[in-house]
């Protein structure tokens, strides 16, 4: 064997040895954004607090965690703190308290939420929610805020939201009530902001075929940074949400 067949020989193993790790580190970032993105979709998602409409639960700056899979096993309750598409533009995500569920008749008066009062004229008679988390602000005079509202009855698949700092809140007293989801006719995509839908036999398989308004229900604060004084909340790290 010639000296030029053994250099040949040695140069096409360096070459399928270069492929082969190439080949090697992009399956990985492959099948590492693949995983990202199912994580992301269907597991958990963070999420960055913006504004106060959730103090002092919440507050602007706290990082969450999200849980996207755990209305697959059960129904939406009062209490749920969760983030859901706004109603007026579904490219925006919009955090509250799950209020009144489907069914049930709701109605503000003052700081005080009714469920199914019997005497809504005269509330007084009535036993309102026991709601620690909420704050007022001092004034009682907040953005957003309404002081009388309802009774209303929620319908069948919505849910009435509001947020914790009640004077300072845009919620259902607003927009209305939250629509958890409605049946479509293709395969819902989202992402990046951006919503498509693909064709799909939904006639053969309807469960696909469901447009989802709620991206899941919040349980724990990772990260919080006090942008006033530019340093980190340590004593809210790793709280679960409640």
């Amino acid at each position: 064997m010639s000296d030029a067949s053994l250099t040949t020989g040695k140069s096409a193993k360096r070459k399928r040895k270069s492929k082969s790790t190439f080949r090697e580190y992009a399956e990985a970032i492959v099948i590492a954004l693949l995983l990202a993105m199912f994580v992301r979709t269907f597991v958990v998602q963070a999420f960055k607090i913006p504004s106060g409409s959730m103090e002092n639960t919440l507050l602007v700056g706290d990082h969450i965690l999200v849980n996207k899979f755990i209305f697959w096993f059960r129904e939406p309750k009062r209490g749920d703190i969760i983030v859901f598409r706004f109603p007026k533009d579904e490219r925006r995500d919009f955090i509250k308290r799950v209020i009144a569920l489907p069914g049930e008749m709701v109605m503000v008066r003052g700081e005080k939420v009714f469920i199914n009062c019997a005497t809504p004229n005269n509330p007084e008679k009535c036993m309102p929610l026991d709601e620690k988390y909420v704050r007022f602000k001092p004034n009682g005079t907040g953005v957003g805020f309404e002081s009388k509202w309802g009774p209303q009855k929620v319908p069948p698949g919505h849910l009435f939201m509001l947020g914790d700092n009640r004077n300072n809140s845009q919620d259902s007293r607003f927009w209305g009530f939250l629509k958890m989801g409605e049946r479509v006719n293709h395969l819902p995509i989202r992402f990046a902001g951006y919503a498509f839908g693909l064709p799909f036999p939904c006639s053969l398989w309807s469960a696909p075929c469901w447009d989802d308004k709620i991206r899941g229900s919040a349980f724990m604060i990772y990260w919080s940074w006090n942008g006033d004084s530019g340093s980190p909340r340590w004593g809210r790290l790793a709280n679960f949400i409640g």
